[in-house]
């Protein structure tokens, strides 16, 4: 079965590559075979469509020179490479696995937070990871003071980009993956200001200026870019789209008792963590996907953990709703009635599991 665009409201796991993206991929997974590297002319064809692409993602970042950027198979790498430069470090306490692993792994502090509020590192770092927009909640996180805070800062901004508008002024490195804004899975970019080189995470090869080797995914880096051009002509658009279905969901779903949204005070419209007491999200997934919804019960990437969302653990969560938790993510082809048959569907499930539970 062939999922329907508007009922998949999990656009923060990942979003279909836009039909407009693949076409301008198509050439290279077809007649323009050439390797980027090679001198002749089908090397330099891939190659000049490699930088026109990375001028995309510099203009779509506010870059001030293409060569900020080097390409990598996703916002994961270019977080294990960044952290892996640094001997000392604190991170967000809500952030990605991809940052939280490595900084557990090089013992690395985790910030405090009153609520969504963070607090500066307890002792000197030499560098500070913080987040963007939060993956599971949709929180929006100001990058600011993490100038203040550590000589190096870095920012997942996977879920950020093409989406929100993003002030990269206060960063030395960014990471983001295309496939969260309508562009192929297993591409993506670390920004790098003022393109300082970094010990590589990958040995073997000459590409990106010494810095990564491996042949490079050329179709995957063209859909990049194009997803980068899209994204900067409509990216209002899709905000206020967003902005919409977001709030007709919660105001469809004020019928229901023992429900809450968790808010963040600066929040991004396309993610909306619900939190059904009396339910387990897993289940509720289920349900929803017999019905031909499909939403997550938090990230992908932790998918398997129940009950693992850094989120809401950071926020101390109690866990009686925090097994409830159900992440709703919006995207373009959702409409205004698929949005408010999500809503219907979420009233019935939620209704029938807690009447099973309570004949159980």
């Amino acid at each position: 079965m062939t999922p329907s665009r508007d009922r998949y409201f999990d656009h923060a796991a990942t979003t279909p590559v836009d039909p407009r993206v693949v076409r301008e991929m198509l050439p290279y997974l077809g007649e323009a075979w050439g390797n980027p590297s090679s001198i002749h002319a089908c090397g330099r064809r891939a190659k000049q469509a490699v930088e026109h692409a990375r001028e995309r993602v510099a203009e779509l970042l506010g870059a001030e020179d293409p060569s900020e950027i080097v390409f990598t198979a996703g916002a994961s790498e270019a977080n294990n490479w960044v952290l892996e430069q640094f001997p000392t470090g604190a991170v967000g306490p809500f952030e990605h696995p991809s940052v939280a692993a490595v900084a557990r792994k090089r013992g690395f502090s985790t910030l405090g937070n009153d609520g969504f509020a963070l607090l500066p590192p307890e002792s000197p770092v030499e560098m500070v990871s913080v987040m963007a927009v939060q993956n599971e909640v949709g929180a929006r996180f100001d990058l600011a003071p993490l100038r203040n805070w550590a000589p190096v800062a870095h920012s997942d901004v996977t879920q950020a980009v093409g989406k929100v508008e993003l002030d990269l002024e206060a960063v030395d490195f960014a990471s983001l993956s295309a496939h969260k804004f309508y562009g192929p899975m297993g591409v993506g970019a670390l920004y790098r200001r003022g393109a300082p080189a970094l010990e590589p995470l990958i040995y073997g090869g000459g590409q990106e200026g010494g810095q990564r080797a491996g042949t490079l995914n050329v179709p995957g880096i063209v859909g990049l870019g194009a997803a980068c051009a899209l994204a900067l002509d409509e990216r209002q658009q899709d905000f206020d789209h967003a902005s919409h279905l977001r709030a007709l969901l919660l105001d469809e779903l004020q019928a229901l008792d023992e429900w809450r949204a968790v808010e963040a005070p600066s929040q991004s419209p396309f993610v909306l963590a619900l939190l059904f007491h009396g339910t387990v999200g897993e289940t509720l997934v289920l349900e929803l996907d017999r019905q031909g919804f499909f939403a997550s019960a938090g990230s992908a990437c932790s998918s398997g953990e129940p009950h693992s969302w850094a989120s809401l653990r950071a926020l101390d969560v109690d866990e009686s709703w925090g097994r409830g938790a159900l992440r709703i993510s919006f995207g373009r082809a959702n409409t205004t009635d698929s949005t408010r048959d999500l809503a219907a569907a979420l009233r019935s499930s939620v209704s029938s599991l807690r009447r099973l539970k309570q004949h159980a």
